[in-house]
């Protein structure tokens, strides 16, 4: 094994701890960072150092990166709704991004993968294309700030001197995961048949091996200064997705989730929006979700992933089936 530390931040989570098991079935050392010290479960067995370091607190970075050569930035908040998303979203991926690379050129780090989005994609035109530029659609916080955290990596890296590439993975489902991430949790819902309405929404399944590996990819031959997209090619809607998993489990008697028009999902959004100022919880819609994302076909143009990186990914259609099926027979945590 290589005195070389490769760093991956957030291990606990479903991108990072898959990471982390690639590096290491490629005998590489392995440093990572959880926020909280007492949330260690996901990476029992695995020989790795395991280092508590919250993105804010610089202090406790520069202790994580010391000695690091290679570092995959993949921590951020995932939250696409907050009480107070401008602060704990916007503002945390923003700050968390600065440190990032702040303590990196401190530390002497060389190269750093760092993990956006396709949320900071522009969808005006269809394949979306990193070449296309940014998002322009400002009415969420989370978004927003993948947008803007991303513009910054690249900018960071120039400016210290750090090879930085850029990795925009689509939804990410699968295992290895020890709670359910944003797009795990929906898979989920299908399973258990909480989709009664078709939101018109389309899904980019991909699963989270196939970006793991497209990550190690990256930083192995990824250039400098690019953006690649980790998607497969072709969306899924809503529709095909709970007809898949109907036609996989017949027996759950999923039903088709029913179409209604674009105003009374709205008017519904709405309702629960407001429901959530009262109970603090997330609303299952909202009014600027279906502005954002009502027949939006998220297609990628992912030529730069294939042409650099070698990225093969297996179809949606069986990223689905294998998510499904792990969900529904092995997943630990329910």
């Amino acid at each position: 094994m290589s005195n070389e530390i490769s760093l991956v931040t957030g291990g606990n989570g479903h991108l990072g701890n898959n990471l982390i098991r690639l590096l290491l079935s490629n005998n590489i050392k392995v440093r990572t960072t959880i926020r909280k010290i007492d949330q260690k479960i996901p990476l029992e067995g695995l020989s790795c150092e395991v280092v508590q370091a919250d993105l804010t607190n610089r202090d406790a970075l520069k202790k994580a990166f010391k000695g690091v050569t290679n570092l995959y930035a993949v921590a951020a908040n995932f939250s696409m709704w907050s009480k107070n998303a401008k602060v704990e979203v916007y503002d945390n991926n923003l700050v968390g991004t600065q440190n990032v690379f702040d303590i990196a050129q401190e530390c002497g780090v060389k190269n750093i993968v760092y993990i956006s989005s396709v949320a900071s994609l522009d969808y005006t035109k269809l394949p979306a294309h990193v070449d296309n530029g940014y998002n322009k659609d400002r009415r969420n916080w989370y978004y927003n700030s993948k947008n803007d955290s991303d513009k910054l990596a690249l900018e960071l890296g120039k400016r210290y001197g750090i090879r930085t590439v850029l990795i925009l993975p689509s939804a990410m489902i699968g295992s290895k995961a020890f709670k359910l991430s944003y797009s795990n949790d929906l898979v989920n819902k299908i399973l258990n048949g909480e989709i009664p309405v078709d939101t018109n929404v389309s899904l980019n399944w991909i699963d989270v091996k196939d970006v793991a590996q497209g990550t190690f990819n990256a930083m192995l031959q990824g250039k400098n200064g690019r953006r690649y997209i980790l998607a497969n090619e072709k969306h899924t809607t809503l529709q095909e997705s709970v007809k898949i998993a109907s036609e996989r489990y017949p027996e759950l008697n999923l039903k088709n989730p029913k179409k209604i028009p674009k105003w009374l999902l709205y008017s519904v959004a709405g309702l629960m929006e407001f429901s959530s100022k009262l109970t603090g919880k997330e609303p299952l819609m909202q009014r600027h979700y279906i502005d954002m994302f009502y027949g939006l076909k998220q297609d990628f143009d992912i030529t730069y992933a294939i042409q650099d990186l070698g990225f093969k990914t297996k179809p949606s259609k069986k990223a689905l089936i294998e998510a499904l099926e792990y969900l529904k027979n092995d997943w630990d945590n329910k």
